[in-house]
């Protein structure tokens, strides 16, 4: 997963909001821990969550592509990041809150993997810590027979980028995502295949559930995607 894309990742994304989705991430660990002071990211990408929440928190990040946590420690220079997969990653320390955001969580693709993804971040939790966790589309909701397309024009930089959404396989969603980026040097063009698991809500309730949060959920969420929050009791 962008294995090619990695060094336009930022701009492919230039359209979301990071700075108004981490204040209102910030809110809700205000309201549901709100003696929290560590926080870790899980699939932190560029750190564009971070860039923001290391306002509030002491933060790390942690995500399995190291070409994306180079930009990543060029945007935090203070911050610690780690290369680590989330399905089995150990940092030896816990956290107020652990989050994962931006549907990384779709990437794990099979329900066990959630399962024990949803696990492994509840175990780095300090008694009374908070996951969060913004999952990607259900099976019921994900589109097929369409086409995306999605641009970018900037002085220097031109994307197109465009996948079409073929029916899901044992409910695994894949995209062939095709790119042409142009710069002052010239236009090339490449392919990445991205494979994302497609989990409905029973699915990561059950996940929540598994390891003794307690679990709630908004359909809404940072982008419209939904939010699911549990916290582990401050007995644990």
């Amino acid at each position: 997963m962008f294995t090619k894309s990695a060094r336009f990742y930022d701009a492919l994304y230039h359209f979301k909001d990071y700075a108004n989705a981490s204040g209102r991430l910030q809110r809700l660990i205000q309201r549901c821990n709100p003696g929290a002071k560590s926080l870790l990211d899980v699939a932190c990408g560029t750190g564009r969550h971070i860039e923001h929440l290391q306002e509030y928190y002491q933060v790390e990040g942690l995500d399995l592509n190291s070409d994306l946590l180079e930009i990543a420690r060029k945007r935090c220079p203070r911050v610690s990041f780690h290369t680590a997969n989330m399905l089995d990653f150990k940092l030896g320390h816990m956290f107020d809150v652990v989050t994962c955001l931006f549907s990384s969580i779709a990437y794990v693709k099979t329900p066990a993997n959630l399962n024990k993804a949803v696990a492994n971040m509840a175990a780095h939790l300090r008694p009374g810590g908070t996951l969060i966790i913004e999952p990607w589309f259900s099976p019921e909701n994900y589109w097929t027979g369409t086409i995306t397309a999605n641009f970018v024009d900037e002085p220097t930089l031109k994307i197109a980028w465009m996948y079409t959404s073929d029916p899901p396989k044992d409910r695994i969603a894949t995209l062939d995502i095709h790119y042409l980026v142009g710069t002052p040097d010239g236009v090339s063009g490449f392919r990445e295949r991205h494979e994302l698991g497609l989990f409905d809500r029973d699915q990561y309730l059950s996940a929540f559930r598994k390891v003794g949060l307690d679990v709630h959920h908004d359909p809404e969420g940072l982008f419209k995607r939904g939010l699911y929050w549990g916290s582990r009791s401050a007995n644990k």
